[in-house]
């Protein structure tokens, strides 16, 4: 069996598998993944997809995260913080380059980040960005950041997908090719197939990327993908169910990688719609659901059930599981007290490209169907579900990942005052939690933002407004000549490193 730390184990196969493939003569890879973005600009579309394929290959920001989910300056060479949190100071990298040949700068960084606090951009975390009351330049290497209140958020904002820098006057077809700093450049997009990088000569780090060229293919159905990786047809295979990598075991030809993912699946409850506002429904639902049960459906037992918004990767996670444990008959009760001591009917509405989302929300069904609550299964495109589920809030419930952020201050702007958060939307509210938020982004005092993000969660999870099941591990099978993957705490597949090892 795998074991749940991070780990790369050789596997042995049957004999009846196909023969071995080779990778000497090419310098290329060719990776399989489930999801193709629907656009290639995350500035502008929420899609995680984006940043699993771009996030630090073809785009940069002033700050990336590492592998250990440190924050490390990226375009910056360096930079300062002053002592009462209100300005920081990047000093960039000289000598760098954008794909389209123009010189980065200081006037980059300031046209950025005014297109991403301006409304008409449509950025889908705007909300991100508004802290900041001014951006200079005072030389053209270097960038200040006025902000309006502390921030304690602040960098690891700026370490994610959300924040790469562009160009200061951004391409027309950013959504279809776009243009960056990083070590890999645009290729080609074949719509519904793959998405082709290739190195950039120019890349300012010198000595990376290692690999000539890198291949995203899309191929959603699992057996597709294993099938794919043992023709030799992919080199990689990302983010696969467990079941896949138990289908090798044993195959010399394969490693495979294992390690938290840092991703919070939630089932969310539109909070606005009746039974679903009403406080006892949400906690009878969470009374009826067994996460250890959906974890062995999924994961074969690879995964971390949690009981909050924040994984155990964030030193502020407090474990909640046991707030709600698994009651049939207690769920039953509550939903009497409600009002529906025969239960009721509801829509669960699932994206069909994440196999582990529609397994978790059949297996809810049948949970949910034992205390009276029937769910009708309803499977979605992507984008349907992008621009229906996600954009409208038309949906009673749904499952999906959540990208675990590094600060919970980032990751809580999904709640507060004023949110247009997906997830709760209008049906809910809590002055004391917005006030609690407001707090923890503008005090650097670890202990206290440990005080305050404790008492965030319980609430959130003692009021039900969503179900949080679990942190699923990522898992990578890779031909065993390849080497250099490593695992991140946010959602990206970093391709810099990787390389072909005899």
């Amino acid at each position: 069996m795998l074991r749940s730390s991070l780990l790369i184990i050789g596997l042995t196969i049957f004999a009846l598998l196909l023969p071995g493939m080779t990778c000497f003569g090419r310098n290329t890879v060719i990776i399989a993944v489930s999801t193709e973005p629907p656009s290639l600009d995350p500035t502008t579309n929420a899609a995680a997809a984006i940043d699993l394929i771009l996030n630090q290959n073809v785009f940069e920001g002033l700050v990336r995260v590492t592998a250990e989910g440190e924050i490390e300056p990226a375009l910056a060479a360096s930079f300062d913080v002053s002592e009462d949190g209100l300005t920081y100071t990047f000093f960039l990298r000289r000598g760098v380059l954008f794909h389209n040949g123009e010189q980065f700068g200081a006037s980059d960084v300031v046209a950025t980040f005014t297109r991403n606090l301006d409304v008409a951009t449509g950025h889908p975390n705007r909300k991100f960005y508004v802290n900041i009351e001014e951006i200079t330049a005072p030389d053209p290497y270097t960038v200040v950041f006025h902000m309006a209140r502390v921030d304690a958020a602040f960098l690891s904002i700026l370490a994610l997908g959300d924040s790469i820098i562009l160009p200061e006057q951004v391409p027309a077809n950013l959504a279809h090719h776009p243009v960056g700093t990083g070590p890999f450049q645009f290729a080609e997009w074949g719509v519904g197939e793959y998405i082709r990088l290739e190195r950039f000569a120019g890349y300012h780090r010198e000595g990376l990327p290692l690999l000539d060229e890198v291949t995203f293919r899309f191929i959603s159905d699992t057996t597709s993908k294993l099938l794919a990786l043992l023709a030799g047809d992919v080199d990689m295979v990302a983010r696969v169910p467990a079941e896949t990598a138990l289908a090798v075991q044993g195959d010399p030809r394969f490693n495979v990688i294992v390690g938290p993912m840092n991703l919070v699946q939630i089932m969310a409850i539109n909070n606005e719609r009746q039974p679903f506002s009403n406080l006892l429904v949400r906690q009878a639902i969470a009374h009826a659901i067994d996460r250890t049960a959906i974890i062995e459906g999924t994961m074969f037992g690879m995964g971390v059930p949690i009981g909050s918004h924040l994984t155990p990767a964030s030193p502020y996670h407090i474990d909640l599981t046991g707030l709600h444990p698994h009651d049939p008959q207690r769920a039953r009760d509550l939903l009497a007290q409600a009002g529906y001591p025969a239960g009721f009917s509801a829509v669960i509405t699932l994206p069909q490209v994440f196999e582990i989302h529609v397994r978790t929300g059949e297996i809810i069904a049948e949970q949910l169907s034992r205390v009276g609550i029937e769910l009708e299964i309803e499977l979605v495109e992507w984008g349907v579900w992008l621009s229906r589920v996600f954009a409208q809030a038309d949906y009673d419930l749904t499952v999906i990942g959540h990208p675990g952020r590094l600060d919970p201050g980032a990751m809580m702007l999904h709640y507060g005052a004023g949110s247009e958060g997906f997830y709760f939307r209008r049906g809910w509210e809590n002055l004391h939690l917005n006030d609690l938020l407001a707090e923890g982004r503008t005090t650097f005092d670890r202990s206290r933002r440990r005080e305050i993000y404790a008492e965030v969660q319980t609430i959130i999870a003692a009021e039900a407004v969503n179900f949080f099941i679990q942190d699923p591990y990522q898992i990578f099978i890779m031909n065993e000549n390849l080497a250099g993957l490593r695992l991140y705490p946010i959602y990206l597949i970093n391709v810099t490193t990787l390389f072909w090892s005899p």
